[in-house]
């Protein structure tokens, strides 16, 4: 990134963590920004925390609801910049016209799709259950049963960035690949042997199924009774993408019934209330979470498959220009677009500027 002799802007960097520090404020030094560093998440008991600054930077669980966005622009914010992809939490309707919202799209699809495929593994060979024998001098392998993935059925949800190096992972095992997505590049698909197919095939053949897709309207509570009910006896289920693709419910009943036979979790519908903080002192009471961690065909990890060096350094880099582009009077080519809600720009629906 080029250096810039423009005055330091203040940018308030709210539910920050020290790996964020230790990533965001070189990018940020580089680019002619200072960071605020705040630890309290971003919601309307603490948005005042950005008074006198003209730009904020937020990460998954922070809240950009209506009311807090009202009260950013009223104090002269101008830009909330995202350190993530998604942008599920922030409401766009009242930002259009008023707030700059701008994201990181891609920071390393390798992170996240191979920590998909760990989980995957991890289950199916039970490295989690063979990890705490060990540890107790027991070196029975018995209930440790898996199965060749080479040969099996992955069905993919999701065919982005993300979806497609998973692809190229588990075609590597030598499955069989099933994917599906609203918008499918069939070029892209044929080159690989990937094949298209709707979701109703999906769920009938599938072994594994990966979820790889944002979260919408469209695809809240994606995996619910109904669908489980469609799977294969004993499909695996791996989720990366969105916690609230799940109906947590529904899963815990397929689990106890055996419909599903392993899910792999990286993120909850109810994560923000726990994921990235310590409650090892206090516990849970979160019901349904707590349920989850007892079962031994469940793994589930902290919302951490992006968290790799190399994301990391592409995540602050990304923030940094992008604010940089926003203050150097430039469209930021990451912002999102609050009429159609996709990137990059310039969106012929809504003009850039």
């Amino acid at each position: 990134m080029e250096m810039t002799k423009s005055p330091t802007i203040s940018v308030a960097v709210f539910d920050t963590k020290p790996y964020d520090r230790e990533f965001l404020e070189p990018a940020f030094r580089r680019a002619g920004f200072e960071g605020r560093w705040l630890t309290p998440r971003l919601g309307p008991d603490t948005v005042r925390l950005a008074e006198g600054v003209p730009a904020v930077c937020v990460f998954v669980n922070d809240d950009v609801s209506a009311p807090v966005i009202h009260a950013l622009t009223a104090m002269g914010v101008r830009i909330v910049a995202l350190r993530c992809a998604g942008f599920n939490n922030v409401d766009l309707v009242a930002a259009g016209g008023r707030l700059t919202v701008v994201r990181v799209p891609a920071y390393s699809p390798h992170a996240v799709a191979e920590h998909a495929a760990a989980l995957m593994l991890a289950l199916n060979r039970k490295i989690h259950r063979a990890w705490l024998r060990t540890r107790d001098n027991n070196f029975s392998i018995h209930g440790l049963l898996g199965f060749d993935l080479y040969g099996k059925t992955a069905g993919l949800i999701g065919l982005g960035q993300i979806g497609r190096v998973m692809a190229q992972i588990l075609l590597g095992f030598g499955m069989r690949v099933l994917g599906h997505d609203p918008q499918p590049d069939v070029a892209w698909a044929a080159r690989l042997g990937v094949e298209l197919t709707d979701l109703e095939r999906l769920y009938a053949e599938s072994d594994v199924i990966s979820l790889h897709c944002p979260l919408t309207s469209e695809t809240q509570g994606l995996i619910n009774a109904a669908a489980i009910a469609r799977m294969k006896r004993g499909v695996m289920l791996i989720n990366t993408g969105r916690g609230q693709l799940i109906d947590t419910r529904a899963l815990l009943a397929g689990l106890k019934s055996g419909r599903v036979g392993a899910a792999g979790l990286d993120v909850y519908e109810e994560e923000e209330r726990y994921f990235f903080e310590d409650f090892s002192a206090s516990g849970i009471d979160d019901d349904r979470l707590a349920r989850l961690t007892t079962f031994p065909n469940v793994l589930v990890t902290s919302h951490q498959a992006f968290f790799t060096r190399e994301a990391m350094t592409a995540i602050a880099e990304t923030t940094a220009k992008n604010l940089r582009q926003f203050f150097d009077g430039r469209p930021p080519e990451n912002e999102i677009c609050h009429r159609c809600a996709r990137t990059p720009q310039p969106c012929p629906r809504l003009p850039v500027g």
